[in-house]
């Protein structure tokens, strides 16, 4: 989510579903996370590991922040332990990372990375994904450039499940759909919503993930998301390969950076069977 210019007040809870028999079938979550940034622009992480047999209270406290941007994310782990250094919002150069996707041949993406490779401290494909995408920011690409670089590269070489993901600075955010197999959702939301004088009041379904902004009664915003939080008309769901980028003013555009599927494309059952539980 993105407050443009305007740091914006927001609580979160990460965890909002009930301990009751009708959800006990639902598999916990393997870590919760949660990116902003204070006044001073340095980034802001909290996240921990989550496992069915820990104390979800982490999760289920409300959270409240200032900032301009933010990140969330609920971790289904695929590719690493259940661990704090596995969590995802990542940190890399004072940027904040969150991935949706499963990426194969972790073992070729080192060799890729080369020396950037000292930027992950865990076992995710998520963070080195990342960790590519600033190895090009080092090398003097923007932002933008670097992550469908990072992507072309990983589509056209490695086996892909999806490369969805979340990069954001104290300022600016951006948003990767790539290929078609997970939805990702921006809403372009004016000050009070589409009917005027209400505050931000969004849910992830199962009821996982909750947001609410009284700041945004009175100020426009931009959310992006894995589904539609609530029922605004004007979420819109990104292109197949499509990168978004909010600017500090909320302008947002997007270009169509990756074409057709990757290489070679996963399924679920590929992962299932791979001994993962669903995407990170």
């Amino acid at each position: 989510m993105s407050g443009g210019r305007r740091r914006v007040s927001a609580t979160f809870w990460l965890l909002q579903a009930p301990d009751a028999l009708s959800v006990q079938s639902h598999r916990d979550p393997d870590g919760t996370g949660l990116g902003a940034y204070a006044t001073d622009d340095s980034p802001i992480v909290d996240k921990q590991p989550i496992a069915a047999y820990d104390d979800q209270a982490f999760g289920r406290e409300a959270r409240d922040l200032h900032s301009r941007t933010f990140v969330a994310h609920i971790r289904y782990a695929t590719t690493g332990a259940i661990a704090s250094q596995n969590t995802h919002p990542f940190e890399q150069r004072g940027r904040l990372f969150a991935h949706n996707g499963v990426i194969g041949e972790t073992d070729v993406l080192d060799a890729e990375l080369g020396d950037a490779r000292a930027l992950v401290e865990g076992e995710t494909d998520s963070e080195r994904f990342f960790a590519l995408i600033t190895r090009h920011i080092d090398a003097g690409a923007d932002v933008g450039s670097a992550i469908a670089a990072a992507a072309g590269w990983v589509a056209a070489k490695l086996p892909v499940l999806a490369l969805n993901c979340i990069l954001i600075t104290p300022t600016e955010l951006w948003a990767l759909r790539y290929p078609d197999t997970h939805g990702l959702y921006v809403l372009e939301r004016a000050a009070g919503g589409h009917r005027g004088g209400e505050h931000l009041d969004h849910r992830g379904a199962p009821n996982e993930l909750r947001v609410h902004s009284a700041s945004l009664a009175e100020h426009r915003a931009v959310v992006v998301a894995s589904e539609p939080m609530d029922d605004d008309p004007g979420w819109r769901l990104l292109g197949s390969g499509e990168l978004l980028h909010v600017g500090a003013d909320l302008a947002c555009t997007g270009a169509t950076v990756l074409s057709g599927p990757p290489a070679r494309q996963l399924t679920l059952a590929d992962v299932t069977a791979r001994g993962g539980a669903g995407p990170d």
